[in-house]
């Protein structure tokens, strides 16, 4: 599998933890590369593009609560990015949701936990099914600027 991964200064080191914690996996880092201060905005949109463009095959941000990434990168037409800070939450997320990034927060969960969140989502397909299906039709016509107009 291909990820793209990246994080702010918050996250860096949880980044770096996880890239190590996963050979397996075929990692394509966005950033950012040491602790100085950054804005998470230009990693999330950086590893988003990536995912949309189908560059890789998911995505995973790490900022301090992972919220900050979560919202840039559903910013992005066709991400569906969730923050997630237990494993059940990212086997929904996956299973339910499709979702296609998936975002932490490096001040919310120790690495041990990231690590089992990341395992869950990367081995948890999407479950497809009418109603699911559905919903995720729904959340890509209002992207398209469908709904609440």
């Amino acid at each position: 599998m291909r990820i793209a991964i990246g994080a702010d200064h918050a996250g860096y080191v949880l980044k770096d933890a996880l890239q190590a914690a996963f050979p397996e996996v075929e990692w394509t880092d966005c950033g950012t590369d040491g602790l100085a201060s950054c804005d998470y905005p230009d990693f999330a949109f950086a590893v988003a593009r990536a995912v949309a463009l189908g560059e890789v095959d998911a995505g995973l941000l790490v900022c301090g609560t992972g919220v900050g990434m979560s919202l840039a990168a559903n910013r992005v037409p066709g991400i569906r990015a969730a923050c997630c800070s237990e494993p059940y939450t990212a086997r929904l997320a996956r299973d339910h949701n499709d979702a296609n990034v998936l975002c932490l927060g490096s001040r919310v969960i120790g690495e041990g936990v990231a690590e089992d969140i990341v395992r869950v989502w990367l081995e948890t397909p999407y479950s497809g099914g009418e109603r699911h299906q559905r919903r995720l039709d729904k959340i890509a016509a209002a992207e398209a600027g469908g709904a609440g107009r």
